[in-house]
């Protein structure tokens, strides 16, 4: 069973439980998925709850061998290729997270998670452009994704692509939910006021990059 099993919508708010750092909630939505994945006898499910658990306890190695499971279950649950990948990441073996993110892409290409993921580590490893490019396929799979055009406009900043970057960052203002996340917006209204001032003396700018 993929990810559009009988869980999904469970799925869906635990992702964004994870992508907006509320691990309280995050763990409750993960014990309630592997309640209910237990009780329908789902053993994909199972695991990959599990793993989700273990992840969110810094567990990587175990979160690792439950993903596992779960994919010799459910072999096109993009997801937990995905979180396998995430684990990954987080031990440091940074080539073979790429593999597993490419097999989830394999398994499931509607998937928008996956191309975020993939291009949030690509960003971080300096293939900015490389990243923009998996940013634009999450955003043509799932339009309304927030926490897309903000790693978006990080990788375009990364490239002192100043206004693409500022409109990525507003469009993160615009698709955020009003009363919620006010740390992220915060930080988003700073980068856009630094863009600002960037984007004014530009020639400054010019200057500081070239003795940098």
């Amino acid at each position: 069973m993929s990810r559009k099993g009988e869980l999904s919508k469970l799925r869906i708010k635990l992702d964004e439980a994870i992508t907006y750092g509320v691990h309280r909630e995050a763990v409750k939505l993960a014990r309630q998925g592997l309640k209910e994945a237990e009780a329908k006898g789902l053993p994909g499910e199972v695991e990959y709850f599990k793993g989700q658990l273990e992840l969110l306890n810094d567990n990587f190695h175990h979160a690792i061998e439950h993903f596992d499971a779960a994919i010799k279950h459910n072999p096109n649950d993009g997801a937990a290729y995905n979180d396998r990948a995430l684990c990954m990441v987080e031990l440091g073996i940074i080539d073979n997270a790429f593999f597993y993110f490419d097999k989830g892409i394999e398994a499931e290409p509607d998937y928008a998670t996956i191309y975020h993921n993939k291009g949030w580590l690509l960003n971080n490893t300096g293939r900015y452009s490389e990243a923009i490019e998996y940013f634009k396929k999450a955003l043509s799979l799932e339009p309304m994704r927030a926490v897309t055009y903000e790693n978006l406009a990080d990788a375009l900043l990364n490239l002192s692509d100043y206004q693409g970057a500022e409109d990525a960052y507003k469009k993160v203002l615009e698709l955020l939910k009003p009363g919620c996340y006010r740390d992220i917006k915060k930080q988003v209204m700073a980068k856009i006021k630094s863009i600002k001032k960037k984007l004014s003396h530009p020639k400054e700018e010019e200057t500081r990059r070239k003795y940098k």
